[in-house]
């Protein structure tokens, strides 16, 4: 990965992790769940970004080598790395500010969903799934987290799904503006109508405002389901019928919102 920034103390970030530590708020308290190196908190602790840290990992390794990260950036007074399983590294209040990425939207969810009291306090989640990145919003909408903020980043060959969420404290505020952001008019009238799966799926910031790298993404999306369908028209299960329909009706739904969007015009001159 391509080295793009770095801190005082001469650590760099990937493209990737530095588009995170943008969205991270002057002056926060901070934890990276998974932290792996603790090179996201050691960057943002150096810089003088962040007030405070907490470096997670639930696996022994991670947790040796951040510790030394740490100790070579002479942060031992400002970062706490941790060993533990998901945001049970945390007390509650601790921190305000949570980033995850590097795992998978399913994992990233249930690492949410078993916070309990440890999201106390926690305002703006900073995530990274690189797949189910649907559950994930779904995560965010039922809990009152509104997405403020979503980019697709491609490095190495490979396309990231980035977003921030914010806590919109006002159960009732959050349900409105959740209404708004997933509303199946968003991209009329270019398009009558999107399904909320596709909503949740593909992004609702992404879809308003679609770039090159987001047709990208959707046209290798569609490549694989069609190889999804491809298997299960050589299968001879009795539902593999029935599934394949499912899976073409899909790429249909996707091919149609790509047809309407500006970017795909362009892209196809």
């Amino acid at each position: 990965m391509k080295d793009i920034e770095s801190n005082g103390a001469g650590l760099k970030l990937s493209r990737r992790l530095s588009a995170l530590a943008e969205w991270v708020p002057q002056g926060a308290r901070f934890a990276d769940i998974g932290t792996d190196h603790a090179l996201l908190p050691v960057f943002l602790a150096g810089s003088g970004k962040i007030n405070y840290a907490v470096a997670g990992d639930v696996h022994d390794g991670p947790v040796e080598a951040a510790k030394r990260q740490v100790a070579e950036a002479r942060l031992e007074s400002v970062v706490a790395v941790r060993l533990g399983d998901g945001m049970s590294v945390l007390t509650p209040g601790e921190v305000d500010t949570v980033t995850i990425a590097g795992m998978g939207g399913s994992l990233m969810a249930r690492i949410l969903d078993q916070a309990g009291e440890s999201l106390n306090g926690v305002n703006t989640l900073v995530l990274s799934p690189h797949v189910a990145e649907e559950m994930v919003r779904r995560w965010l909408a039922a809990h009152n987290y509104v997405l403020d903020q979503e980019m697709l980043l491609e490095e190495d060959g490979v396309i990231y799904t980035l977003m921030r969420a914010v806590l919109e404290p006002d159960p009732a505020e959050a349900k409105a503006r959740h209404s708004r952001l997933y509303d199946e008019g968003a991209l009329d009238p270019r398009l009558s109508r999107v399904s909320s799966v596709l909503l949740y799926e593909m992004g609702p910031l992404l879809l308003r405002n679609p770039t090159a790298v987001f047709h990208r993404k959707w046209e290798q999306e569609i490549a694989k389901r069609e190889r999804v369908i491809l298997q299960l028209s050589y299968s001879s299960d009795p539902g593999a019928k029935e599934k394949a329909r499912e899976w073409e009706e899909d790429v249909r739904e996707i091919r149609e919102v790509l047809s309407c969007l500006p970017e795909a015009k362009r892209l196809s001159n």
